[in-house]
Order: structure tokens, then C-alpha cells, then sequence
């Protein structure tokens, strides 16, 4: 049986122009799955979202191979593998407006 754990990044948070969450350790992960729940479908805004990488929690690149997500609807998901040590997500809402929402990660051993 493979080991996994949901992890809850960002509760009730609000997201309005460019943000990062916080990061959260994953080497012992060999795969993951961000969750990213709006309590609203937008409607007046972009909102991207990208998977950024690091070695020590401390500096961060983008995922090569991952491609930006838009959030178009009020729960949205990507997966992502080869990650090495830490994960966090980068997001930009543009247009009118804000969303709130929470950020879940899944990681399967």
C-alpha cells in the first residue's frame, strides 16, 4: 500500500494580484497533486497558477515541463513528478476582482 498525505497549504486565503504559498517539504514524495479551491467560480479575472521547485525551502525556479494552470471554475487540480525537496505554488489574478479559497497539496510515497 503506498503511504500518502493531504496537506491543507492556505485556508480562507486571499488572492489578488501575484502571490506565492507557503512551501511545504516533499522529498520523500514520489508524486503530488495541488488542489486549489475557490469559494466562488471567477468570473471577472484570470487566475494562473504555477508550480515552483526548490532545494531548501529558501530558492525557488519553476517546474520545467508544467504548464500554467487557469483556474476557470471553482476547484481546479494538476499533477506534478520529478520534484525534488520542497513545493510551493505561484499565482497571478488579473483582471476585475479577487478570489478566496484554499490551496490543498496530495503527495503519494
Amino acid at each position: 500500500m503506498n503511504e500518502s498525505l493531504t496537506v491543507l497549504i492556505e485556508r480562507n486565503a486571499e488572492f489578488d494580484a501575484e502571490f506565492v504559498t507557503e512551501p511545504y517539504e516533499v522529498a520523500w514524495a514520489r508524486e503530488a497533486r495541488w488542489f486549489v479551491v475557490l469559494d466562488e467560480a471567477p468570473e471577472a479575472f484570470d487566475f494562473r497558477l504555477d508550480t515552483e521547485i526548490s532545494p531548501d525551502g529558501l530558492d525557488w525556479c519553476p517546474l520545467e515541463g508544467v504548464s500554467t494552470h487557469v483556474a476557470d471554475q471553482r476547484v481546479t487540480s494538476w499533477a506534478v513528478r520529478d520534484f525534488g525537496g520542497w513545493l510551493r505554488v505561484r499565482g497571478a489574478v488579473t483582471g476585475t476582482g479577487q478570489a478566496k479559497g484554499s490551496v490543498f497539496l496530495v503527495l503519494k510515497a
